[in-house]
Formats: C-alpha cells, sequence, structure tokens
C-alpha cells in the first residue's frame, strides 16, 4: 500500500480477536489522580491503552496491559 509522501505500509499480520474499546482508566500522576476516556485495544483478556495519561500516542505493548479477569 502507497501512503502519502511516498512511504510504502505492508500489513504484516492483523490481530484476531483484538477489539478497540474506550476504557475509562484513572491513574496518579504525583500527588494528583486523573481520570479520562482512553483509546484501548482488548486482546487475550487484557486492555492495552494506545496513549499515555497525557495524551502521546503509544504502541501495542503487553508490558503496559491492565488485566480485567
Amino acid at each position: 500500500m502507497q501512503h502519502d509522501g511516498g512511504i510504502q505500509i505492508k500489513i504484516l499480520k492483523a490481530l484476531k480477536n483484538a477489539e478497540v474499546q474506550i476504557a475509562y482508566l484513572e491513574v496518579k500522576l504525583d500527588n494528583d489522580t486523573h481520570s479520562s476516556p482512553t483509546l484501548c485495544v482488548r486482546y487475550e483478556g487484557n486492555i492495552i491503552p494506545l496513549n499515555t495519561p497525557d495524551t502521546r500516542p503509544i504502541l501495542i505493548n503487553m508490558e503496559n496491559a491492565i488485566k480485567t479477569s
């Protein structure tokens, strides 16, 4: 697939049983507690946030997974 700017993108593998969800997450930063709706992926019984608490995007990383069961 050709992307704008001449960059070629190839899908190597699509994860089956992964679904995009919006989860309301709470995080403690310093002495403050913040909560907000967060774009996540539910995969293999875990919720994996797709951005940091300050809204910077991150890659799907199982180390960031939050167990739901």
